[in-house]
């Protein structure tokens, strides 16, 4: 147990771990993959935003979800407006250079670009992504 905690926490030897228990297992580890939230203000900068992430290879699927209401405080005052959201598979090691790719092209000043690990699912769907997101 020792030593595999000291492999797991070498970012190098983790890496390689991660990768041979994915070959062994053909099953995606837990958290290796991620959905990040990102919302836009209407449905042409959606598009277009997730356009350029599919350019760059930063995610293997990104869905567009129609209008939705929100609610939000900004510089004190409580705001309402519709959002699209983008909902943005990837590889949880592509989260950063998303994150700061998307602050560049997206039009607000604070857009709202946020992840969740993703723990379980379609084992097949999960290769599917890995497969379609480059390594680092």
């Amino acid at each position: 147990e020792v030593l595999t905690l000291l492999v797991l926490m070498h970012p190098l030897l983790r890496g390689l771990a991660l990768q041979l228990h994915s070959a062994l297992t053909g099953s995606s580890i837990p958290g290796t993959l991620s959905i990040a939230f990102v919302s836009c203000l209407n449905e042409q900068i959606a598009r277009d935003i997730a356009r350029a992430i599919m350019d760059k290879k930063l995610a293997a699927y990104v869905n567009i979800l129609p209008k939705s209401s929100a609610l939000y405080f900004w510089k004190g005052e409580l705001e309402e407006s519709t959002e699209i959201l983008l909902l943005v598979k990837t590889r949880t090691s592509k989260i950063g250079e998303l994150s700061n790719y998307v602050r560049s092209i997206h039009p607000f000043e604070t857009p709202e670009i946020i992840s969740l690990p993703i723990d379980q699912g379609n084992p097949l769907y999960l290769k599917w992504i890995e497969e379609n997101v480059p390594r680092d």
